[in-house]
C-alpha cells in the first residue's frame, strides 16, 4: 500500500481476501430457438357468450359492421387451419341459456334483431342441434303417423328407412348450401356478410318446423296445410327481415335478393308438407 498526498493506492495483489478480477471475454449472446407451436387459435380468454368474450380473430365480418382492412400478420398454418377441429371450437362454446334465447328470437320473426344480437358471437352449436332434432322428429313422427294410418285402414305397414336419409340430406344440405350460395351472392354485390353468421341465422330459422312436425299428427289435411304454411311464413319472415337492412347496400337489387330468400324458405315448407306432412296409405 502506498500513500501520497491525499490519495491512497492499494495493491490488490497484496491485500488479504481480495477477489481476482475476471478478464472480459466479450459480449455473450443468448440465442433462442424459434417455437414450432401454432399460434392458432389466438391467445386470450374465450369465455362463454354471456361472459363478455371477444370475437375470434378469424371470424367473418358481421352484417352490422362494415368491412375494414386489417394489418395483422397472417396466422401460422394458413388455409390448413380450416381442417383443424380447434378452429371451430369457439363456435360451439355456448351456454344453454344463449341457445334458448336465440331460439326465442326465432319464434318472434318480426323483431328483426337476431343479427345484431349475434353479430360478435355467432354459433354453430344451435344450428347443428336444431337440424339433428328435425331429422329425429321427422323420422319418428312420420313413422308414427303412417303406422297409425295403415292400422286404421287395416293394411300392412313397412318401415321406410329412406325417411331418415332423406330428412338428413334435406336439413343438413339446406342449412349448408343455401347460406353458402347467399354468401357468394352478397360478396358479389359487395354487401358486408359473414358465412358463420349466415349459417347461424339459417340454422335457427328452422326451429319453428320442429313444433310444426309434432302438430302434423293431427289427421286433418287442411290443418296440416295451415301448420306448414304458418311455419314456412314465420321462418321466411325471420330470415328476410334480419337480412333486409343489411342487403339494402346492394343497390336496387336488394329487393330481388330479399324476395328470393323469402320464397326459397317458403318452398322449403311446401316440400316438407308434401313429403313429411302428407300421409299416404
Amino acid at each position: 500500500m502506498m500513500s501520497g498526498g491525499n490519495y491512497t493506492t492499494i495493491d490488490n495483489q497484496n491485500v488479504s481476501g481480495a477477489v481476482p478480477a475476471v478478464p472480459d471475454q466479450g459480449q455473450i449472446t443468448v440465442k433462442f430457438n424459434d417455437s414450432s407451436l401454432q399460434t392458432f387459435p389466438p391467445s386470450g380468454t374465450q369465455g362463454k357468450i354471456t361472459g363478455g368474450s371477444q370475437p375470434p380473430r378469424d371470424a367473418d365480418d358481421t352484417f352490422s359492421k362494415p368491412i375494414s382492412g386489417s394489418d395483422e400478420t397472417p396466422q401460422q398454418g394458413g388455409w390448413l387451419r380450416t381442417f383443424a377441429i380447434s378452429s371451430y371450437k369457439q363456435y360451439f362454446d355456448v351456454d344453454t341459456s344463449d341457445v334458448l334465447e336465440r331460439i326465442k328470437d326465432s319464434l318472434f320473426p318480426f323483431r328483426g334483431t337476431f343479427n345484431e344480437r349475434t353479430a360478435d358471437t355467432p354459433d354453430l352449436y344451435g344450428p347443428f342441434w336444431i337440424c339433428t332434432t328435425l331429422i329425429f322428429v321427422a323420422a319418428s313422427i312420420g313413422t308414427f303417423v303412417t303406422y297409425v294410418a295403415h292400422k286404421i285402414h287395416k293394411k300392412e305397414w313397412n318401415y321406410d328407412i329412406n325417411l331418415v336419409t332423406w330428412s338428413a340430406g334435406l336439413f343438413y344440405g339446406y342449412v349448408t348450401i343455401v347460406p353458402l350460395g347467399l354468401y357468394v351472392i352478397l360478396k358479389y354485390f359487395s354487401v358486408p356478410s359473414g358465412l358463420v353468421q349466415l349459417l347461424c341465422l339459417y340454422g335457427y330459422s328452422l326451429f319453428v318446423f320442429i313444433p310444426a312436425l309434432c302438430l302434423s299428427i293431427v289427421p286433418l289435411e287442411i290443418f296440416r296445410w295451415v301448420i306448414a304454411g304458418v311455419a314456412g311464413f314465420m321462418s321466411a319472415s325471420f330470415v328476410a327481415l334480419n337480412l333486409r337492412a343489411h342487403i339494402k347496400s346492394a343497390g336496387e337489387s336488394w329487393i330481388l335478393i330479399v324476395a328470393s330468400i323469402f320464397l326459397l324458405q317458403l318452398a322449403l315448407s311446401v316440400i316438407l308438407k308434401l313429403y313429411l306432412f302428407t300421409v299416404t296409405v
